[in-house]
């Protein structure tokens, strides 16, 4: 049966009469409609939605709360602890100079730098796919000093101190303005301790002693970082999770379906619905989600766990014991919400070994035996011999052969070195230093050092080269020998 209207080719289009409002053909203007969130943190006027969740102390947060609190201890005591002599870890930017572990790299370490770089990669994405982001959740600054310091500052001038959430009156102004000082101080002393990590904290003690006039950049970078922190913290919050943080965006790549995730068992929770201990026949037919919104309500980015994997979803695991809690309550079986895989909630077999978990740790083994190897051939110099510019040989007034050389040295000691250059191999090479003020070194610095190698012409009359072993030393004994063809007529 058809219509009796004939078909039209064109259509009504709404006429825009101002920013956010259309009108139809009849000219009635209203609102474009949006979702309730477009993001998590924000409404849907475009107003921000500030978060402030719930507290669930069960299980897995008390197990959080502990982790935490030695993380902040761990990140605190890290660029004080020293071996032999040098920092755990000291990224020292300005000098071009990394200590990890006592080892100090520099910027002629490219191998190790980049072999160090990959396997730092590879343990991030093997770590996602095993644990998915336990991370975020467990032992990020961000998440750790959150959860765990600010919040805990919000709750107590705000009266919600154990429970959290939406106070019951508004600050006024005297709290207000001690909860910001009480930031401003934590925030100067992360900010100082996110420093120690780059300039030392040798030379970072010296700059807090003395007056800001002496050193006014240092005093700049400082407060720099102490604005930056209480901007995050006071601030920005949770959004740099959901926004600036690249790791939630990455994680759909590092993901599998076998990755170790929280999610919401949909087949046991639904149909949601109210229940009772003791279930009637009307409430036979529900699931096991009794739609209290409890899983929202203690989530510090503002999702709903419900919904499926997020890319918000940091694995804080509040959901999984806010859930658990209501369960016991209702007497039903915990674990709605729980540590598991898109596999595990789809009935599917699940595990941990799979194509990505076995080539990964062999890919970063693989690395580690690489990094080693070169970390091996590191000695406490550097010595590189290049060919002079111009002819490649001369001759003597005697007639004997002169190769003009240039020697790059590299002090990686942390002491001054004073270096000596010979020839041992063959028999009958004699080798003079041009100027030997780059033979004398301080810690860290580099010279190039011109020398001249004279040689009889009878070694190279056969093939016109040869092969010599030159030998340089230091005043503490550590030695290196480099081959190098020299140069001369073939007769």
């Amino acid at each position: 049966m058809t219509s009796s209207r004939e078909p039209s080719n064109t259509r009504e289009l709404p006429i825009v009469t101002g920013i956010g409002s259309v009108a139809n053909s009849s000219g009635t203007g209203s609102l474009l409609e949006s979702p309730q969130h477009v993001l998590s943190t924000l409404e849907s006027d475009g107003s921000r939605r500030w978060i402030r969740p719930s507290l669930s102390t069960g299980r897995l947060w008390k197990r959080r709360r502990v982790v935490a609190y030695a993380l902040i201890a761990f990140f605190v005591a890290l660029p004080h602890l020293r071996i032999g002599g040098k920092p755990i870890i000291l990224l020292d930017i300005t000098a071009r100079q990394f200590t990890v572990l006592g080892h100090t790299f520099l910027p002629t370490d490219t191998p190790l730098l980049a072999l160090g770089m990959v396997g730092l990669f590879l343990s991030v994405v093997l770590m996602t796919a095993l644990s998915g982001r336990v991370w975020c959740g467990w032992g990020c600054p961000q998440t750790v000093y959150m959860e765990f310091l600010f919040r805990p500052i919000d709750r107590l001038f705000e009266g919600t101190v154990g429970r959290g959430g939406k106070p019951q009156k508004i600050i006024g102004p005297l709290k207000q303005l001690a909860r910001f000082a009480i930031y401003t101080v934590f925030s100067m002393l992360l900010a100082h301790t996110f420093l120690a990590y780059f300039v030392g904290t040798d030379r970072l003690s010296q700059w807090i002693r003395s007056s800001p006039i002496d050193h006014p950049f240092a005093f700049l970078l400082m407060f720099g970082t102490t604005a930056a922190m209480l901007f995050d913290f006071l601030y920005f919050r949770e959004q740099m999770c959901l926004i600036a943080c690249p790791y939630g965006r990455f994680q759909s790549v590092m993901l599998d379906r076998r990755s170790l995730i929280v999610g919401y068992d949909y087949g046991r929770g639904e149909p949601r619905g109210k229940v009772s201990k003791k279930a009637d026949a009307s409430e036979q037919s529900k699931g096991d989600c009794v739609a209290c919104n409890r899983c929202v309500a203690v989530c510090p980015t503002g999702i709903d766990i419900r919904d499926g994997l997020q890319m918000e979803c940091i694995n804080c695991t509040q959901c999984i014991d806010a859930c658990n809690d209501v369960m016991r309550k209702v007497g039903r079986p915990e674990g709605l919400i729980r540590y598991t895989s898109q596999d595990e909630l789809e009935q599917k077999p699940s595990g941990m070994l799979r194509p990505r978990t076995v080539l990964y740790p062999l890919l970063l083994a693989g690395v580690g035996i690489a990094f080693l190897a070169v970390l091996s051939t590191k000695y406490s110099f550097d010595a590189r011999l290049l060919r002079a510019g111009g002819i490649p040989y001369t001759r003597g007034p005697k007639g004997e052969l002169r190769n003009s050389l240039r020697v790059r040295l590299v002090n990686r000691s942390d002491e001054a070195q004073v270096y000596t250059i010979t020839a041992p191999v063959p028999e009958g090479l004699a080798i003079d230093v041009v100027d030997e003020s780059g033979l004398t070194l301080e810690p860290g610095a580099t010279s190039v050092v011109p020398v001249m190698i004279t040689l009889p012409s009878r070694l190279t009359a056969r093939t016109g080269h040869i092969d010599a072993t030159i030998q340089v030393d230091d005043q503490s004994g550590n030695s290196k020998t480099l081959e190098y063809r020299l140069l001369g007529p073939k007769n």
